[in-house]
């Protein structure tokens, strides 16, 4: 009988283009300046990605493009999310006994914290200009600033897998 050994190497590589978008604009207007600049067409997908922290568990919405003529998937995710959590206030104040809400932020990936947006380029394999991506989405007046990052160097990469 023949063993077949799998490696996790072989799992643990990376096939996207990670660019960091740092923009005021909601993730929808967003998304349609991007399409407006680019030959895509994000839409909003049902499933959202899940983040868990001791706090509970925050949603963050994807846009998504799927080009099957080159079998490339584009994601534009939020990086910033809020957990509202209520808790009852204890010792003396004025609000004794009542119901607190506290807000907690989360980040998708919490090593680049002043990022808004991600756009997650998968399979390109060189199909694609990222450089020339890049200059499309800084022609967009409300994005202050847009760049490549290496996922190589993220600790929380793993939140990238959706």
């Amino acid at each position: 009988m023949a063993v077949h050994k799998l490696h996790l190497d072989e799992f643990d590589e990376v096939d996207y283009d990670l660019i960091a978008i740092h923009s005021s604009l909601e993730d929808y207007r967003l998304a349609y300046f991007i399409n407006q600049k680019l030959p895509v067409t994000l839409s909003k997908s049902k499933d959202e990605i899940g983040v868990t922290i001791k706090e509970g568990e925050a949603l963050f919405s994807k846009f998504v493009f799927n080009d099957y003529n080159n079998d490339i998937l584009w994601s534009l995710v939020p990086n910033k999310n809020e957990i509202i959590t209520y808790k009852k206030s204890t010792g003396q104040n004025l609000f004794l006994n009542r119901d607190v809400e506290i807000a907690t932020k989360v980040y998708l990936l919490s090593e680049l914290k002043k990022v808004d947006y991600f756009l997650k380029i998968e399979n390109n394999q060189g199909h694609l200009d990222i450089d020339e991506i890049i200059q499309h989405i800084k022609s967009i007046s409300q994005i202050s600033t847009v760049y490549t990052v290496n996922p190589e160097k993220i600790k929380s990469k793993n939140n990238l897998i959706f």
